[in-house]
């Protein structure tokens, strides 16, 4: 049995470990406000830029005029996976999710016979996915997430090298893992085709107006030169997005781990209050007697 100075020295312990978890749970939530409302401000820019490219690439269709970025090159031999994890720990199963499905990813293509190549944005998602895939990991990137949040400027060095590589040939299929920002206990792990752009089953070059009629449009320039100049501009206006719902859900994840630790400190020292309460009354239970014993021998 532990000792009334070892007890002691737990409860002081586990109550200096509380006072840092609920600090860093107050912070997350400071961090998660900010996060959040960036994430969903920039929600309906990237959706209605999705459905536009939409209309205009299912407008096109297979034409011989239809920029690279849409008709691709025609393969999928090689892929490229953008990964977004945090660079810190402590915030839940967020990197660990992450990491898994992009696992789970790389080994169904690598059994297909596929090559892969990997982007790792955050830390913790290279140092995990190093272990087992060191050699398919072609660029790193830390730090995008700065005392003023994500600016565009990371995502768009993100964006052009994702672009750079296209043009030189290197991957044939581009997918980005994220986690997508739902609340603060729960967050969605997201696998989202960037290159070449996916264009949904329904999308079409007309729009139904408040009538239920369809509206008709007419571009100038060409849909093909719209897309040519649009499509590269999408690419970063996604990656943006995605690093936007993947800070928001870090710091929810944490805000959430750090309060259950805090809530487990809570527990621990109750318990460990009581151990100690149990010992220090049977220690002087103890004493009592043999002071009572003495009296009686003498």
């Amino acid at each position: 049995m532990a000792s009334l100075k070892d007890l002691r020295s737990r409860i002081a312990s586990v109550k200096s470990t509380r006072k840092i978890t609920s600090a860093m749970k107050m912070v997350a939530a400071s961090k998660l406000r900010r996060s959040q409302d960036a994430a969903e401000a920039a929600r309906p820019y990237a959706e209605r830029m999705g459905t536009m490219l939409g209309r205009l690439a299912a407008a096109v269709g297979g034409s011989q005029g239809a920029p690279k970025l849409l008709a691709g090159t025609g393969k999928e031999n090689t892929h490229l996976m953008v990964v977004f994890t945090a660079d810190r720990g402590l915030c839940g199963g967020f990197n660990a999710s992450i990491v898994k499905a992009a696992r789970a990813k790389i080994r169904a293509l690598k059994a297909e016979g596929k090559t892969v190549k990997i982007i790792c944005v955050g830390r913790k998602g290279a140092d995990a996915l190093k272990r087992d895939n060191g050699d398919a990991i072609i660029a790193r990137y830390t730090g995008v997430e700065g005392k003023k949040g994500i600016e565009f400027s990371e995502a768009s060095a993100v964006a052009d090298k994702v672009l750079e590589l296209f043009e030189a040939g290197e991957f044939d299929v581009c997918t980005i893992f994220y986690n997508k920002f739902v609340s603060a206990i729960s967050q969605v792990v997201t696998e989202q085709q960037l290159v070449p752009f996916a264009v949904e089953a329904k999308a079409d070059n007309q729009e139904a107006d408040g009538n239920g009629a369809s509206a008709i449009y007419e571009y100038e320039p060409s849909e093909e030169a719209i897309l040519a100049d649009l499509l590269p501009r999408n690419v970063g206006v996604q990656i943006f997005g995605a690093m936007l719902e993947s800070s928001a859900s870090e710091h929810g994840s944490r805000m959430s781990a750090m309060d259950n630790a805090t809530r487990n400190a809570g527990d621990m020292i109750d318990r460990l209050s009581i151990q100690y309460n149990r010992s220090r009354q049977a220690q002087i239970t103890n004493e009592l007697i043999e002071i009572i014993s003495g009296a009686e021998a003498l």
